[in-house]
């Protein structure tokens, strides 16, 4: 939705993310500096969500924590409602290289305690008192900034009533990452990404769209429709345009079809989708086929210096009836194309830091096989942390190590390449009956626990959604592609057993 810039507001925010960069240097020449960092985790998506279940994506950056290793550094972590000691002790507990009394002399969670599904930051705003607290514990606003998940004007209002900058794009430039946007940038990338049209936001402009589509490429069966702010596929829908009929029935069949198309569990009606596109809009393109066809992201940053980075590399695993849920992701991607998606991935972030935007971002790729190798085809820039963000930075902050984008490799200081396989939604009939206790109890007993000495193991988030909605995440490490695999199928093969034990 479009949203009115006064200029001087617009002034008065660009001054106060100025101090980023001073910030940013001091951080990266001496990170004994003293700084205070306030996390705020807080998704505004298009779908309701429960408030329990909202509570435990917030919890899902709890990760954030280890940057508490910094012995100068302060952290204030906002949560929509009180997160439980035994989760708070079990991320402390992971920590290395750090006193406990020292680490929580320096740690605060505040929370608005309101249990419904509204973005944390707007119920932040609705609470002054509230945010005169989180400024008192602030000791130097020259010396802090304000981590969100993704960047909104709510998020930005909390960043200027609290005089601190904040560390993402400023949400007049969000709109590059909508999928209309994205896909213009692929193009002037010059990068392969599929057939399709951009900008609509009614049932007839997808109609419209998927015709010439099929006009343009006879042997499209399908297309996938996307809202243009859609989060972890929520907002896409596959309309499958195999045997249509000719002439004038033509368009009145490919109606038909999308006015059925199958939606997410969390989209609601035909008519609440379409309703969201219009005030959204979205895209509509041609699916890619073939039988090998993995989805591998590349996740970036541009920092307050304009310096574009490779974090990361991913294969996504997708669900959900038509795979277009977000369900985990295997690190890093596969060699065979993984620095291949990394210059293309560079290509679009060069044309971000042209606009001066900060922060970090993802882009998400199908990958097709040709005989000369893989094809990429990019499809979506997500502007934000995703769901790749948190297991990565996992690994990274419990090893020391770091990816190299011109190998495609994680390597810890001992030399070792690390892998991972990590999911955030492992559902188990009967996990529900599991309180967090429980679960650390049984990954400490059964041996799946993370092993700071051997780097290798199993981190366990979103721990309160086991009690309420029967799923839990978690991150497994290895030395290897197949140890990493093998420590999350143990995961699964135990908590299978003693969830059946409980029942």
């Amino acid at each position: 939705m479009a949203h009115s810039i006064d200029a001087h507001d617009q002034a008065a925010y660009d001054a106060l993310q100025a101090k980023l960069i001073p910030l940013w240097k001091s951080i990266e020449r001496l990170n004994t500096d003293e700084q205070t960092i306030v996390v705020v985790p807080s998704a505004h998506i298009d779908v309701e969500l429960a408030a329990s279940l909202l509570q435990a994506y917030e919890e899902r950056y709890l990760f954030l924590l280890f940057l508490l290793r910094q012995p100068r550094a302060r952290m204030i972590y906002l949560t929509g409602q009180a997160i439980h000691p035994d989760i708070i002790d079990y991320y402390l507990g992971l920590i290395p290289g750090v006193v406990g009394s020292h680490v929580r002399s320096r740690l605060f969670f505040l929370s608005p305690m309101e249990a419904t599904y509204r973005a944390l930051s707007d119920k932040l705003l609705d609470r002054p008192r509230l945010i005169d607290r989180i400024r008192d514990l602030i000791v130097d606003p020259d010396r802090a900034h304000l981590v969100p998940f993704m960047t909104t004007w709510s998020d930005r209002e909390l960043a200027m009533r609290l005089g601190i900058p904040m560390y993402g794009a400023d949400p007049k430039d969000v709109h590059f990452g909508t999928k209309s946007a994205g896909r213009k940038l692929f193009a002037q990338a010059g990068i392969s990404h599929p057939t399709g049209r951009e900008g609509l936001h009614s049932l007839d402009d997808v109609v419209a769209a998927a015709l010439e589509l099929v006009d343009e490429s006879p042997d499209a069966e399908r297309v996938i429709v996307k809202h243009n702010d859609g989060v972890s596929g929520f907002g896409n829908a596959i309309v499958d345009l195999t045997g249509l009929p000719d002439g004038a029935e033509r368009a009145r069949a490919v109606k038909e079809r999308v006015s059925s198309m199958r939606l997410n569990e969390h989209a609601g009606t035909i008519d609440d989708y379409f309703e969201t596109m219009a005030i959204e809009g979205g895209i509509v393109e041609t699916m890619i086929q073939g039988d090998d066809l993995p989805s591998p992201s590349v996740q970036m940053r541009i920092t307050p210096l304009g310096n574009v980075e490779v974090l990361s590399t991913h294969d996504q695993i997708l669900g959900g009836d038509d795979g277009q849920v977000f369900m985990g992701s295997r690190f890093p991607a596969n060699p065979e194309y993984a620095v291949q998606i990394s210059r293309s991935a560079r290509k679009v972030g060069e044309l971000l830091a042209v606009r001066g935007i900060i922060g970090r971002f993802a882009i998400d790729f199908m990958m097709t096989r040709t005989q000369d190798g893989w094809q990429e085809h990019a499809i979506e820039l997500n502007l934000r942390k995703g769901g790749t963000t948190h297991p990565f930075l996992t690994l990274q902050f419990l090893t020391d190590g770091a990816y190299d984008e011109l190998s495609g490799h994680f390597l810890a200081p001992s030399g070792k390449r690390k892998f991972y396989v990590a999911s955030d939604h492992l559902e188990i009939e009967g996990l529900d009956r599991f309180t967090p206790q429980d679960l650390i109890d049984i990954a400490l007993m059964q041996g799946l626990h993370f092993n700071q000495a051997t780097q290798t193991g199993s981190v366990f988030y979103m721990l309160s959604a086991l009690s309420t909605h029967g799923f839990v995440g978690v991150t497994s490490v290895g030395d290897s592609p197949s140890e990493a695999q093998d420590r999350y199928d143990a995961v699964v093969s135990t908590l299978t057993r003693e969830a059946e034990a409980a029942g």
